[in-house]
């Protein structure tokens, strides 16, 4: 009897290390390891986040098309100016993009349709991961569908200022006087909502990564908002706040698609103000090395 007792005793102790072992051993490895994902703050929308992965989970690597596609490359054709040109092209662009401000009061005037689809093919020669081009560009106009999105906007924007975003960030915006009730979801005669395709489908049906797609759809956005001021119109950037997923299901897109950005597009009303904001001198913002 005291024999088994010893030799119990001395299997539990061995089990006890063991398991101890182990957990150590799991903890050193997580110490040592990049985190797999930094924890969000509050007002982070999951909906927002860049989901590119690189190595596919090896359970799903049949559903992914691996790229075997030959591409001809070409001579490149370039225009040079002369460095008086250049100067001259280079101060107008930026005076011309300088008057950008971001506008919240839009008329319900309408804008000349071939000018939208001009300013969407400007923002679809941006740059992308791998030239996936992962982005769509949903152009709104029929004024039911326009108010729907009011609806959701201001429902969850209601609960993003008195819940989500915290006091700071309220206090933040107090200077723009900006507030849930978005009335320019209505008056302005286009609304232009940017989503990024976090995967794209091959001709096969198997899915295709979508490298950066967040940056390369925000760099689209960046050349949006060039060619907006260029044609004479005006917009005010917005990312509206858990409000994705319902979006995305009233404009029927697909599961791989996430809402980004919403523009509101149009003229300014006549009564437009805008704040008296300043931008940083060139010395605050440029390093030369």
């Amino acid at each position: 009897m005291f024999l088994l007792t010893s030799v119990l005793v001395g299997v539990v102790c061995l089990l006890m290390v063991w398991i101890f072992k182990s957990a150590d051993g799991g903890t050193q490895r997580r110490k040592g390891e990049p985190r797999a994902r930094a924890e969000a703050r509050p007002w982070v929308d999951e909906d927002l986040k860049d989901s590119t992965e690189v190595h596919q989970v090896e359970e799903d690597a049949d559903e992914w098309q691996v790229s075997e596609e030959e591409v001809e490359h070409v001579p490149f054709s370039h225009t040079r100016y002369p460095e008086k040109e250049m100067l001259k092209r280079s101060q107008e662009f930026y005076e011309l993009l300088n008057k950008r401000r971001s506008v919240r009061f839009i008329s319900n005037e309408q804008v000349p349709v071939e000018v939208i689809d001009n300013v969407i093919k400007a923002a679809g020669t941006a740059p992308s991961g791998a030239h996936t081009e992962p982005w769509t560009f949903v152009v709104v106009k029929d004024p039911d569908v326009k108010h729907k999105i009011r609806e959701i906007i201001e429902e969850e924007e209601e609960i993003n200022y008195l819940k989500r975003m915290g006091p700071q960030w309220v206090s933040d915006l107090k200077k723009l006087r900006t507030n849930w009730i978005k009335e320019y979801l209505d008056t302005a005669p286009v609304l232009i909502l940017i989503f990024k395709q976090v995967h794209g489908f091959a001709a096969n049906g198997k899915k295709k990564t979508h490298y950066y797609n967040e940056i390369s759809v925000s760099i689209a956005c960046g050349i949006l908002l060039a060619a907006l001021q260029n044609a004479g119109l005006v917009t005010v950037t917005t990312t509206p706040l858990n409000c994705g997923p319902r979006l995305r299901v009233l404009l029927n897109r697909p599961t791989n698609e996430k809402l980004l950005v919403l523009l509101p597009v149009g003229y300014p009303s006549k009564e437009a103000t805008v704040p008296d904001l300043a931008r940083k001198p060139l010395h605050q913002i440029m390093v030369t090395v």
